[in-house]
C-alpha cells in the first residue's frame, strides 16, 4: 500500500500446524472488521487465535499485523507474545483475583505514569459500563462484569488486533445477549481488526462481518456471514451449526399497543416482538431453517404473520432425511428445512414460486 493511502492496519494470517491440532488456514481482516472463526469442536479455532498471539508457533506460515511481521517461517522471524500488540480475551476471564478491576486494567498500562494509568483504567471501565466498580475485586463482580473487565484490559493495551476466544460462553443466556449488544455498540468505535472464536451462531449473526468455517483442520467455507450460512454443499456441518440465514430489514414503525416492531424487506413486511431500534435503522435477523414453512400462493387466514415472496434456487438432502430448500427472498438467501413429502407435494424445484412463512416469535436479532 502506498504512503498516500496510509499504512495497512489489517492483519494477514497464513498458518499450517501439525500440533496441538492439524490446521491449515489463511485469511485477512481489515481495521474495524470482525471475522468469526466457527466450526465443530476440535477444528482448530482457539489454536488459531493462540498462534496469532504467539502462544503457538506454526510449522509454516506468515503473520503480518499493522504492517509489522510477527511471524515468518521462511525468514525465521517469530516475535514473542509480549512484543505483539494483541488484546486477547478468554472465556475464563483470566483476571488477577488479588487485584481490583481497575488494577487489573492498569496491568496492561505499564507504559504510562501511575496517575495516567489509573485515569485511563477508570475511563475504560466506564466505557464498558462498569462505572463505580473499579475498586471491586473479581470475586465481588458478576460473570458479566468480570468479562467486561477482561475486555477493558484487552483494549488498554491499545492493540493492533483484538482476539476474542468464546468471550461470552461462561455467562447465562440473558447476560450473553446483553454483552453481545454492548460489543456490537463498542465495535463501531474500534479501529483495529477483531477475530472472534465462537460456537454461538447467534453471536456470529449479531457481530460478524465475515466468517471462516473450519472443518477437519481446513477452511471449509469463507465469506460474508449470510453467504456462508446459506451454503448447502456442506450439509453435515450445516446441521451441526443449526442451519439458517440472515435477513437485513429496515425498521418502519413500533406498535406499542400490539407489542410489535414492523420492518420493511424487499420480499415483504416483517413483524417481530417489540424492539427499541431507531426508525430507519437496519437490523439483522437470524432465521433458522427449521423455523421457515413454505406455501404455494397466499396461505389465507393463519397465525403466521410474516409471509415473504420467494423463489426456490436449490435443494440439498440432509443426513437426517430432511431437505434444505434454498430460496431467493428479495435478493437475500433464505433456507427452509422441510420433509421429502413436502418437497413432492409442493413440487419444489428451482424456479418454483413460494411464500416463506416465519413466525414473529422465531425471529432472533
Amino acid at each position: 500500500m502506498s504512503d498516500a493511502a496510509g499504512p495497512d492496519r489489517s492483519i494477514h494470517v497464513r498458518m499450517r500446524l501439525d500440533a496441538p491440532v492439524r490446521l491449515e488456514l489463511a485469511f485477512s481482516v481489515a481495521p474495524g472488521e470482525l471475522l468469526a472463526l466457527i466450526g465443530p469442536s476440535g477444528s482448530g479455532k482457539s489454536t488459531a487465535l493462540r498462534t496469532i498471539a504467539g502462544l503457538h508457533a506454526p510449522g509454516d506460515g506468515r503473520i503480518v499485523c499493522a504492517g509489522r511481521v510477527w511471524y515468518d517461517s521462511a525468514s525465521g522471524i517469530g516475535l514473542a507474545p509480549r512484543r505483539r500488540r494483541v488484546g486477547l480475551v478468554f472465556q475464563s476471564y483470566a483476571l488477577f483475583p488479588h487485584l481490583t478491576a481497575a488494577e487489573n486494567v492498569m496491568e496492561a498500562l505499564t507504559d504510562l505514569a501511575p496517575p495516567e494509568r489509573r485515569q485511563r483504567a477508570f475511563a475504560l471501565l466506564e466505557r464498558m459500563h462498569l462505572d463505580g466498580l473499579g475498586d471491586r475485586r473479581p470475586s465481588q463482580l458478576s460473570g458479566g462484569q468480570r468479562q467486561r473487565v477482561a475486555v477493558a484490559r484487552a483494549l488498554a493495551r491499545r492493540p493492533d488486533v483484538l482476539l476474542l476466544d468464546e468471550p461470552f460462553s461462561a455467562v447465562d443466556h440473558t447476560t450473553r445477549r446483553r454483552l453481545q449488544r454492548e460489543m456490537a455498540e463498542l465495535r463501531r468505535d474500534l479501529s483495529m481488526p477483531v477475530i472472534l472464536v465462537t460456537h454461538d451462531i447467534d453471536e456470529v449473526v449479531r457481530l460478524a462481518d465475515t466468517v471462516v468455517l473450519l472443518a477437519g483442520g481446513k477452511v471449509a467455507a469463507t465469506g460474508a456471514v449470510n453467504d456462508v450460512l446459506a451454503r448447502l454443499d456442506l450439509p453435515d456441518i450445516a446441521e451441526r451449526l443449526d442451519a439458517g440465514t440472515v435477513l437485513t430489514a429496515t425498521v418502519k414503525a413500533h406498535d406499542e399497543a400490539e407489542g410489535v416492531t414492523r420492518l420493511d424487506h424487499p420480499a415483504g413486511a416483517i413483524a417481530l416482538p417489540l424492539t427499541h431500534e431507531a426508525i430507519g435503522s437496519k437490523v439483522r435477523l437470524r432465521v433458522r431453517a427449521r423455523d421457515v414453512a413454505l406455501a404455494i400462493g397466499e396461505p389465507g387466514r393463519i397465525s403466521i404473520r410474516n409471509r415473504l415472496a420467494a423463489t426456490v434456487t436449490d435443494l440439498a438432502p440432509l443426513p437426517s432425511g430432511t431437505i434444505d430448500v434454498k430460496l431467493d427472498a428479495g435478493g437475500e438467501p433464505l433456507i427452509a428445512q422441510v420433509t421429502r413429502d413436502a418437497v413432492r407435494e409442493l413440487e419444489l424445484a428451482p424456479g418454483r414460486k413460494v411464500t416463506a412463512l416465519i413466525k414473529s416469535a422465531a425471529l432472533d436479532r
